[in-house]
C-alpha cells in the first residue's frame, strides 16, 4: 500500500468519526484516561494537585469546592489527586486483560479453525467449558484462590476473558478461509502456516480490535468489581474500585467519596464503548463507501 493510499485511509476515517459526535466523545474520554496514565507513569505522584495520601483530619469529608474539585475523603485525602494517582493501575489491568487475551485468543482461535477435525473440536470443548459458567463468578473464584493483588486480579480475569476472543477469532477465520485470495494462495502452492501468517491473521484483526475497544471497558468495570470486594489494589495504592468500597459507609453523609469514582468508572467504560462503535464503523466497508 502507498503512502497516498495510507494517507486517503486516514482522511476518510478521521472524516467518519468526525461526523460523529458521540464518537468523538469517546475519543476524547479515551485519550484523556491513555494520557493521564502516562503522565502518572512517568512522573509519579507529582501531577496530582495534592498528596494523594497526605492525611489531613482537619479536611476530612469536605464536599466538592474549588480548593478540592472532587472533595475529600474521611481521612482528608483530596479524591481528584487519589482518582488521577489510581488511572494508571486501572488502565494496567485492562489493557493487560484485553490485550493478553485478544492476542492469544486471535492466534488460538485463528489455528484452531484453520486446522479443523479433531483439533478444532477439542479447542471447542474447552471454550466450551470456560464459557458454562458466569464469568465474573469464576474471575471472583480464582482471584480468591490466589489472593489479593492487581498482579492476581489479571490472573483471574484472563482465564474467563480469553474464550470470548478466541470464538470471534475462530468465526472469523472460518469465513476467510473460504475468500478467493486464501484458495488462490493455497493452489499457488503456500504452506498452511504462511496462509495463516500471511492472509488469515491481518484479516482477522479488524474485529478483534474493534470487540476489543468494547471490551476495555469492561475490563475495568471487572477490575472494579474485583477491587471493591478486597481482591485488587491494597491501601495505600488507590484504585478507584476501592475508592467506592471506602466511601459506601459514607453515602448519607458524604456522598462524593464514593459516588465521585464510581462516575469515573462509568464514564471510562461508556467513552470506550462509544470509541468501540465509532471503530465499527470504521472499519465496515459499507459505511466507508
Amino acid at each position: 500500500m502507498t503512502f497516498a493510499q495510507d494517507h486517503k485511509d486516514l482522511i476518510l476515517t478521521l472524516r467518519i468519526l468526525r461526523k460523529d459526535p458521540l464518537a468523538a466523545a469517546g475519543s476524547i474520554i479515551a485519550a484523556v484516561f491513555l494520557a493521564v496514565a502516562l503522565a502518572v507513569t512517568l512522573f509519579g505522584n507529582g501531577v496530582a494537585p495534592y498528596d494523594p495520601v497526605a492525611i489531613n483530619l482537619s479536611l476530612a469529608s469536605q464536599p466538592p469546592s474549588l480548593q478540592h474539585l472532587f472533595g475529600t475523603d474521611n481521612l482528608g485525602r483530596d479524591i481528584l489527586s487519589r482518582a488521577i494517582v489510581a488511572t494508571p493501575v486501572d488502565a494496567e489491568i485492562a489493557f493487560a486483560i484485553v490485550g493478553i487475551s485478544s492476542l492469544f485468543g486471535l492466534v488460538s482461535g485463528s489455528l484452531s479453525a484453520f486446522l479443523g477435525g479433531y483439533v478444532d473440536e477439542v479447542f471447542m470443548r474447552i471454550t466450551d467449558l470456560f464459557l458454562a459458567f458466569p464469568s465474573l463468578v469464576l474471575a471472583i473464584a480464582v482471584a480468591v484462590a490466589l489472593g489479593p493483588g492487581v498482579t492476581n486480579v489479571i490472573l483471574a480475569n484472563l482465564i474467563v476473558w480469553w474464550p470470548i476472543y478466541a470464538r470471534l477469532s475462530r468465526a472469523g477465520c472460518l469465513s476467510l478461509k473460504q475468500t478467493q485470495y486464501v484458495e488462490a494462495a493455497r493452489i499457488a502452492g503456500l504452506s498452511k502456516f504462511s496462509i495463516l501468517l500471511e492472509h488469515i491473521l491481518p484479516n482477522n484483526i479488524s474485529p478483534i480490535l474493534v470487540y476489543g475497544t468494547l471490551d476495555v471497558g469492561n475490563a475495568i468495570l471487572y477490575a472494579s468489581v474485583l477491587s471493591y470486594l478486597g481482591l485488587g489494589a491494597q491501601p495505600p495504592q488507590s484504585e478507584w474500585g476501592r475508592m467506592v468500597f471506602d466511601g459506601q459507609i459514607y453515602l448519607t453523609s458524604a456522598w462524593w467519596i464514593s459516588i465521585i469514582p464510581g462516575l469515573i468508572i462509568l464514564g471510562v467504560a461508556l467513552g470506550f464503548n462509544l470509541l468501540g462503535d465509532a471503530l465499527r464503523d470504521v472499519f465496515d466497508p459499507r459505511y466507508r463507501k
